[in-house]
């Protein structure tokens, strides 16, 4: 007897279990997405409030996936991005700049508006890419 699926599960299990890095310089967003992200089961790296500490983060943990903030205190997040780009490492831009310009390369990464809505996320981290590369 097969039971009839009446809802398609939620976007959010996706995160459970993850290891998700954020790298974000202001303190309430970060501690914010922090807990929303412990909330559904993920396990969160950082957050980092720089670049430079980002990439050590990057080199001495295990990172499943990434939430970026584009501008963090005068730079840009765009060689953490590289770096998670050349490891094959999924990530999201989170920004409350609709008119980032973000590198062309970057250009299939989901891009989401602060406050961060953590089903897009997840959708955008972790659900295959009907991409061709």
């Amino acid at each position: 007897m097969t039971r009839p699926d009446h809802h398609e599960p939620s976007p959010l299990q996706l995160l459970k279990g993850k290891r998700i890095l954020i790298v974000e310089d202001e303190y309430f967003v970060a501690d914010e997405t922090r807990r929303a992200l412990q909330a559904v089961g993920a396990k969160v790296v950082g957050p980092a409030p720089s670049v430079e500490i980002g990439m050590s983060m990057i080199d001495h943990e295990t990172i499943d996936a990434a939430v970026l903030d584009i501008r963090l205190e005068g730079e840009t997040v765009f060689p953490i991005a590289e770096r998670l780009h050349a490891l094959a490492i999924p990530f999201v831009f989170a920004t409350a700049y609709i008119n980032t310009d973000i590198p062309e390369k970057f250009g299939g990464y989901h891009l989401c508006e602060k406050p961060t809505a953590l089903a897009e996320i997840a959708t955008a981290l972790f659900t295959p890419k009907s991409l061709g590369h």
